[in-house]
């Protein structure tokens, strides 16, 4: 139980819902709210086949290149800590993905989709989180479940945005987003200091 717990709340920290909500917001200000509604669950529904694509071919594409799990392990950590560090000291989610916005009639896919929920620092950490050699079939298929558990909060979030953000306000989202990104930091330097150990371990 406290496995999955811990899964769950790294994930909410790379997927950061709460910080789709203005990206989302934003993207969809010149539709009506039925259009909005319809962007917000097809965004949500192609961000998870796209995480899910990379779950199920990430390690075949590794393994294909030959990729040594202590090597993919420090760094896909390297990746997930640089991630990190944007969302800490940057301008924080939101903004900098609003600023990605060139074409208002197509924002599904780019940037609600792709890299709003589905952004490269969750793509890399599920690929992380179902290696073959570290996780068993079945610890693999909870982690995909709750990757659509945190999509369906996603999804749930941005069809109430307007509250959400009456609620939490512009400030407190950018807040919530760089704790989100002190844990995936936290998470991102315990996949190197594995992968280094691992390394030296079979040097010795």
């Amino acid at each position: 139980m406290h496995e999955i717990f811990t899964t769950l709340l790294f994930l909410f920290a790379v997927i950061d819902p709460l910080g789709s909500v203005p990206v989302y917001l934003e993207a969809t200000k010149q539709f009506d709210k039925k259009a909005q509604k319809r962007i917000a669950i097809q965004a949500s529904i192609l961000a998870f086949f796209v995480l899910l694509f990379f779950i199920i071919v990430g390690q075949v594409v590794l393994e294909g290149m030959e990729v040594s799990l202590d090597a993919f392990q420090i760094s896909g950590g390297v990746i997930l800590f640089l991630f990190a560090l944007t969302m800490i000291f940057g301008d924080g989610k939101p903004e900098t993905e609003k600023h990605l916005i060139k074409d208002y009639k197509h924002v599904i896919v780019f940037p609600v989709a792709i890299p709003s929920i589905a952004s490269p620092g969750a793509i890399m950490a599920v690929v992380l989180m179902t290696d073959n050699h570290i996780y068993s079939l079945k610890q693999q298929a909870i982690t995909t479940v709750l990757v659509l558990v945190i999509i369906g909060l996603t999804c749930a979030l941005l069809l109430a945005a307007n509250k959400v953000k009456n609620i939490v306000g512009d400030y407190g989202i950018n807040v919530i987003s760089k704790i989100m990104g002190l844990i995936l930091a936290s998470y991102a330097v315990q996949s190197i200091l594995s992968g280094l150990k691992d390394f030296f371990a079979v040097l010795h």
